[in-house]
């Protein structure tokens, strides 16, 4: 219902909100989403309680999240004011005004210590660096990395964290409709947001629960602080595992953001989904973008491979083969084939502004998808 009339729900008028937001549409047309003072305020101060830890007196702030029409850019930014710490903002796909170049000239000058930024986006800057021999001297100012925007795994980050000799953290979870719904602390855990949202979860049989330890199921939200439109058991259609014991007056959950939903697709009878396909790809070797090829009639899927800036293709026979055995003791898939290409698409690796994981790291031969 709401993304069929999403303006029925809005208890103001579009010219009487502070901003106006909408979704990127990725799953499905846009959704307007205006907001009022008091939710911009609500969101911004319950976020930077968590990101506290990390957005310490003096540090200097790099937001490469977009400000166009979704609210994530202005968010950090928010925060960054409340916290009194500085910050710049550069969305390197900014056409006419932001690109690679003008990202590396403000590095070179600013020298940030935290980064905010989308994983994709940021496997691009990294390429982009190492192929210049810039790395390791853009490396050496920035101290924490916040991924936001996509879901992301544990090696993937450590890989990056190897890179840029950093920390590297899951910085928050959310949507244009509802706000940040969890956060990063100072224990380094992705925490629920419990102080301004309910939260339920649906099961797979249909029954809807308290979060706790050790269950996996649809995230339900009913926002607390959402004014321009109130929310009551928003079913987010993300698959979220509960990871850390309900724990009331103490710390709010933990748990980890598994994907939609709608993004799994079953393969040869196994459910491909986000978290699975990385823990294989980015925790068995140094590729920087994977794209999976499924054959609808031969039931089937080749996993193709981005080369890292350095690399050795003689260790490729033996890669592809760890790679199938991961897989096959991990996600009980057997690709038909392992591929490994010097470039994969821009679009593939451009941010979860401009993308969702079904469109852009799936492709489909053969049928229908």
């Amino acid at each position: 219902m709401l993304k069929r009339q999403p303006l029925a729900f809005c208890t103001v008028a579009l010219g009487d909100a502070a901003k106006y937001y909408a979704t990127t549409g990725t799953t499905g047309e846009p959704t307007p989403t205006p907001r009022l003072k008091q939710d911009i305020i609500w969101n911004a101060v319950s976020v930077a309680a968590h990101w506290r830890s990390v957005l310490r007196p003096g540090a200097r702030v790099a937001n490469l999240m977009p400000s166009d029409i979704v609210p994530v850019g202005d968010l950090i930014a928010n925060v960054c004011e409340y916290l009194d710490v500085s910050h710049v903002r550069l969305y390197p796909f900014t056409t006419g005004i932001t690109d690679w170049e003008r990202v590396c000239n403000t590095f070179d000058t600013y020298r940030p210590t935290v980064l905010f930024i989308a994983p994709g986006v940021l496997v691009q800057l990294t390429r982009y660096l190492k192929q210049r021999d810039l790395l390791h001297t853009f490396a050496q100012s920035v101290r924490s990395i916040m991924l936001l925007g996509e879901v992301n795994t544990q090696p993937f980050r450590e890989r990056l964290a190897r890179g840029w000799q950093c920390e590297v953290f899951d910085a928050s979870y959310g949507s244009t409709e509802t706000g940040t719904l969890a956060a990063v602390g100072e224990d380094q855990q992705m925490r629920l947001a419990t102080a301004t949202h309910y939260f339920e979860l649906l099961l797979p049989d249909g029954r809807l629960v308290t979060p706790a330890e050790g269950l996996t199921g649809r995230l339900v939200v009913t926002p607390l602080n959402l004014y321009a439109r109130p929310l009551l058991r928003l079913d987010t259609g993300d698959s979220v595992t509960i990871t850390a014991p309900w724990q009331p007056g103490q710390l709010s959950p933990s748990l980890l953001i598994n994907g939609r939903d709608s993004d799994s697709i079953m393969i040869a009878g196994v459910s491909l989904e986000i978290r699975a396909v990385e823990e294989v790809v980015y925790g068995t070797c140094d590729a920087t973008g994977y794209v999976i090829e499924i054959d609808r009639q031969n039931d089937s899927a080749a996993l193709i491979l981005e080369r890292d800036v350095h690399w050795d293709n003689a260790q490729e026979s033996q890669l592809q083969a760890q790679l199938l055995e991961r897989s096959q003791q991990l996600m009980g898939l057997r690709w038909s084939r392992v591929l490994f290409v010097n470039n994969l698409s821009a679009i593939n690796k451009s941010g979860g502004s401009q993308k969702s994981w079904k469109k852009t790291n799936l492709r489909f031969v053969g049928g229908k998808q």
